[in-house]
C-alpha cells in the first residue's frame, strides 16, 4: 500500500560542478556528439596506441624470438592487435571526452558547441534532443554516465541516451539568448 504523504520522485539529480581551467561544454555527452567532436589529434592518439601493441610484439618476436613453432605467432598477434583496437579508441573517446569536461582546451568545442545548439534552438527543436524514456529513466541513465570518461578505462560507459536540458551541467539559456540575437539580427538584415 502506498503512502499518500510521500513526495514524488526527482527525475533527476543535479549534475555536479567541478572547477576546471576550461568551461564545461557537457558533463553528460552524447556518444555520436563525443565522436563528432574529436580532433584529428584524437584520431592520432587513438592509432598510435592501437599499433603500439601489434608494432611492439612484432618487434620483440624478432629482437628475441619465442620460438612458438607453425602457427603460434599469429594467434596472439590477432589478440594484441583486438586488445590495440579497443585501447585506441578508448583513448580516442577519452580525449574528445576530456574536452566537453573543460580538463582539456576547448575552445573548438565551445564554438562547435554553440553553433550546433543554437541551430537546434532556432529551429524549435530540444538542444540535447528528444528521448521516448520516461523522465525517471533518463534520470537513471544520466546519473550512470555523468561523467563516465573519467573511468572509462575500468568501465567502458558510454551515453546512448538523450537526456532533457537540465542533466548536463549546463545552463541552457546562453543557447536561447544567442538564438533570439541572431533571429533578431537575421529580421533586421530582412527590413533593410
Amino acid at each position: 500500500m502506498e503512502n499518500p504523504q510521500r513526495s514524488p520522485q526527482r527525475t533527476y539529480v543535479p549534475a555536479k560542478t567541478v572547477r576546471t581551467d576550461y568551461p564545461l561544454i557537457d558533463s553528460d555527452p552524447h556518444f555520436k556528439r563525443v565522436i563528432r567532436y574529436a580532433r584529428p589529434s584524437d584520431y592520432a592518439t587513438g592509432a598510435a596506441t592501437a599499433a603500439a601493441g601489434p608494432a611492439l610484439l612484432f618487434l620483440m618476436e624478432r629482437v628475441a624470438p619465442s620460438y612458438v613453432g607453425r602457427g603460434g605467432f599469429a594467434p596472439i598477434m590477432r589478440l594484441c592487435s583486438a586488445v590495440g583496437l579497443s585501447a585506441g579508441f578508448l583513448i580516442f573517446y577519452q580525449s574528445s571526452t576530456l574536452r566537453f569536461y573543460g580538463f582539456k582546451e576547448n575552445k573548438r568545442e565551445v564554438e562547435m558547441d554553440m553553433r550546433e545548439m543554437v541551430d537546434k534552438v532556432k529551429r524549435g527543436e530540444s538542444p540535447y534532443g528528444t528521448s521516448t524514456l520516461t523522465p525517471y529513466m533518463q534520470g537513471v541513465a544520466s546519473r550512470n554516465s555523468r561523467y563516465s570518461g573519467l573511468f572509462l578505462h575500468v568501465l567502458p560507459w558510454f551515453n546512448i541516451v538523450n537526456h532533457d536540458q537540465g542533466q548536463h551541467g549546463v545552463d541552457t539559456a546562453k543557447y536561447y539568448q544567442q538564438a533570439e540575437r541572431e533571429l533578431e539580427a537575421e529580421r533586421q538584415a530582412n527590413r533593410e
